[in-house]
């Protein structure tokens, strides 16, 4: 059997990874394929196979595979073989409005992208919420399976704590410092402006750093679709770990989240610790650019901020312990991550490779 990943157009992370290392460590006769974009290619293990993202011999790779698994739409021209399975694992329990459902996208975009929904045969959700929503915004009409991420299983992992030790060690972050990881997500007039102006920071650096200290160290995380939007001056109190292969590893290494209106939130919550919504633009990002599934202000796990000096003053009042879970954070969590209990991909690979028929994946 042959199976062909692909992560975020070509990076080695998210589900696809945790699919394919979990397969890898069982042993199976399968040989298995990665597309990956040429500047990201030293992220892979050694010894994986790789192809690159969107060129002829890339076309070639899902043409002959038996297994497609992406997080994403494949937005490449390319003919699915009538054998072949397309596991469509998706990257994130949406509060954005997607697909279909967006108030606006650029001219043909999504009839584009229609083309590579109808190669799907499956679909993961992470949750009851999330299936109603991409079975609408899709228009997927095929098997949806409630199945938790794959790739937040390593948050509730045995190793947690030893991989926590081990990325802040990699990142440079002290013992006892309070890592912050900030994931702000993308502005569709940003990417698909006419002008493709580059990235704004909203955070004040110079307050966080003044007004939390060297005892604190802000990571940030930009969205792969404006990530090389935006330079970080040399001296800046921040650690730019836009290119981490893999963000799972980055909230186990965080002690706190700050976001707007990213996934990253759904997935965070999985460890426990605080989320602080920073939601500068909150009317117009929910109004007129992209439109939200629910009301943030009334699920969200953790306050809604304005303004920078909210954003510090709210990381200072958490204190070494941080603070006791509220009803709305457990309700958060109830609602969102109640199949992240480690073994989502334990039930991914019952469903489409299991050890009965090892060669022959489930259709």
């Amino acid at each position: 059997m042959r199976i062909v990943y692909n992560s975020f157009i070509g990076r080695y992370s998210d589900s696809p990874r945790a699919i394919f290392e979990a397969l890898r460590r069982r042993g199976d006769d399968v040989e298995h394929v990665w597309l990956a974009r040429a500047d990201r290619v030293g992220d892979f293990p050694a010894g994986t196979a790789t192809v690159e993202h969107g060129t002829p011999e890339g076309r070639a790779a899902l043409e002959s595979a038996d297994v497609v698994v992406s997080n994403d739409h494949l937005a490449l021209d390319w003919d699915k073989s009538p054998g072949t399975t397309y596991l469509q694992t998706w990257h994130g329990t949406p509060l954005k409005r997607i697909h279909n459902d967006v108030m606006w996208a650029p001219e043909g975009r999504l009839a584009y992208l229609e083309h590579d929904i109808a190669r799907w045969d499956h679909l993961l959700s992470p949750n009851a919420a999330s299936t109603p929503r991409f079975r609408k915004a899709f228009g997927f009409t095929g098997p949806v399976h409630e199945t938790g991420y794959p790739r937040n299983d390593v948050l509730s992992s045995p190793d947690r704590e030893r991989l926590r030790a081990e990325v802040r060690a990699e990142l440079g972050i002290a013992d006892g410092a309070t890592a912050v990881l900030y994931t702000p997500t993308w502005r569709d007039d940003l990417v698909f402006g006419a002008d493709r102006k580059d990235f704004a920071f909203p955070l004040d650096l110079h307050d966080f750093a003044t007004g939390l200290g060297e005892d604190h160290v802000l990571l940030l995380r930009l969205h792969s679709m404006v990530s090389d939007r935006l330079e970080v001056a040399e001296g800046a109190p921040i650690r730019d770990v836009s290119r981490y292969p893999d963000i799972s590893h980055l909230y186990l290494a965080a002690d706190v989240l700050v976001t707007d209106y990213s996934s990253t939130m759904f997935d965070f919550a999985v460890t426990g610790n605080p989320i602080i919504n920073f939601t500068y633009d909150l009317e117009y990002y929910r109004d007129e650019l992209r439109g939200f599934y629910f009301d943030l202000a009334e699920a969200a796990p953790g306050p809604l901020l304005m303004t920078s000096d909210e954003v510090v003053d709210a990381i200072r009042a958490l204190g070494d312990a941080g603070p006791a879970p509220t009803d709305r954070y457990t309700a958060f969590r109830q609602t969102f991550c109640s199949l992240e209990d480690g073994h989502a991909t334990d039930r991914v690979l019952d469903l489409f490779f299991p050890r009965t028929t090892p060669t022959e994946p489930r259709r």
